[in-house]
């Protein structure tokens, strides 16, 4: 019988029986609605409104800005990310100027504090951008907002791209956290995915990183790629460790040839087995666990000291766009092409296309394409939501109080369905809690779906990933 209580530990208990059970289709949670129910008619006028009111809270939430750079001189057939394949460096450099004139609108209607404790450079390649070009977006950043001295400030690298002399520069400009790109190091997954990379390429950055003090290296991996096993994944997971990055990511893929065109290239036929992939993510468990990482949610593994790992053991981990994170309450103005934002009790997407963000900027007008904004329910939902996914515990009594509710009648029919994995050992329902327990831990996205009111008008989830 598990605990009712919150627990510190993180064990995780892996039942195939139960996560072949329960892996279905469903959303990763970065946000709640997820971003396919945002709409159109949620327009630039809406986003401007919002962006004034942060001046009428008080105090006003800090910020937290993401800066997307579409850009990628190759293509890695995997990739589901909004990336444009290029190598002529003039498509980057009109980029940069339209990057500005964005800031620049979302500023003239900005209320409240431009201090920001958070940034994140994604793609795309940030590491596309060349150092002249990373040294003026950075001065362009900072001309407009005050970037905090003890924040969090990340960029994604390629490490095939990437000189020890640009690493220096990015320590330079204030970035104390990168996250690295290996997925795996076995040569023929890397030919059948289109990425070749070196384990020295990869260790070279990472030395260079630490070399110039760098707070934070993360290292993405990926299961359930072409021509992965478990001998080669364990070999990878050997480097991985030895290179012993502060985090860990594991992400499982999801083949959607239908919505992603990469992926075409790639032979189904070489894709691992479900019972292959289940034995490579259970390896992958236990060597990070034996290696002494702790299991933050989902995907993610961290050192005990890592800021993540103590967040999750204090109640303060939130989940966003990026991932796990640190700073729960921060608004995010999220620029470039395809970019999600979030503002006070709404989200906002810019257009996906270069030819319409462009259009839209020389038009003034900020490049919506669309967003939302949350009902009351959908706050109440969104914070169950992140409580489980971020700290396997939910205390009932904490949002009865919070958002005014009865929660055994307000989510009866989402107590009941809950009553079938408390069954299965996933979950432990009180009076006062609702615990995941271990077994759970690995299936959360399937415990979070049950309070997801969306999902209750919409079987349809072939959209999304599976859960393992």
């Amino acid at each position: 019988m598990y605990s009712s209580q919150p627990m510190n530990d993180q064990e995780i208990v892996f039942d195939s029986r139960l996560i072949q059970r329960f892996d279905v289709n469903g959303p990763r949670y970065t946000s709640y609605p997820t971003a396919d129910r945002f709409v159109e008619a949620f327009t630039a006028d809406h986003y401007v409104h919002w962006l004034g009111q942060r001046g009428v809270v008080v105090p006003s939430r800090p910020l937290s800005l993401y800066v997307h750079i579409p850009f990628c001189p190759t293509i890695c057939y995997y990739c589901a990310c909004n990336k444009i394949i290029t190598k002529d460096h003039g498509r980057s450099a009109k980029y940069l100027v339209y990057l500005g004139k964005e800031m620049d609108l979302a500023l003239a209607a900005l209320g409240g504090t431009r201090e920001a404790t958070q940034m994140h450079w994604g793609g795309g390649s940030p590491s596309f951008l060349a150092d002249d070009e990373m040294r003026q977006l950075m001065d362009m950043i900072r001309s407009r907002f005050q970037l905090l001295p003890e924040g969090e400030y990340s960029i994604e690298i390629d490490p095939r791209k990437v000189k020890e002399t640009t690493i220096a520069l990015l320590a330079e400009l204030g970035f104390n956290r990168m996250s690295i790109g290996v997925q795996d190091f076995a040569p023929e997954v890397q030919q059948a995915v289109n990425r070749i990379q070196s384990l020295e390429e990869t260790r070279r950055v990472m030395d260079a990183a630490r070399d110039c003090g760098f707070k934070s290296l993360a290292v993405d991996l990926i299961y359930g790629l072409p021509k992965q096993n478990v001998i080669g994944f364990n070999h990878t997971l050997d480097e991985v460790i030895k290179l012993d990055p502060d985090r860990i990511s594991i992400y499982n893929y999801a083949h959607v040839p239908n919505l992603a065109r990469p992926q075409r290239r790639i032979n189904e036929a070489d894709l691992p087995t479900a019972d292959a992939r289940l034995q490579i993510l259970q390896l992958a468990i236990r060597r990070l666990t034996d290696a002494g990482y702790v299991f933050i949610g989902m995907d993610h593994f961290a050192k005990p000291a890592d800021e993540l790992a103590i967040a999750q053991r204090q109640g303060r981990l939130h989940r966003n766009f990026q991932g796990y994170s640190t700073h729960a309450e921060a608004d995010l103005i999220a620029c470039g092409v395809s970019a999600i934002g979030k503002i006070g009790p709404t989200y906002v997407q810019n257009v996906r296309t270069l030819n319409d963000y462009y259009d839209r900027l020389d038009r003034g007008m900020l490049p919506v394409l669309r967003g939302i904004q949350l009902t009351p329910d959908d706050l109440l939902r969104r914070s169950i939501i992140q409580a489980l996914m971020c700290q396997f515990t939910l205390p009932i009594e904490s949002f009865e109080i919070a958002h005014l509710i009865n929660f055994k009648s307000y989510f009866a029919t989402e107590l009941a369905d809950l009553a079938v994995m408390e069954k299965e050992g996933l979950v432990t329902v009180t009076d006062q809690w609702i615990t995941v327990n271990p077994p759970g831990r690995l299936l959360v996205r399937a415990i979070a779906m049950v309070f997801d009111r969306y999902l209750r008008f919409d079987r349809e989830r072939i959209r999304y990933s599976k859960v393992i």
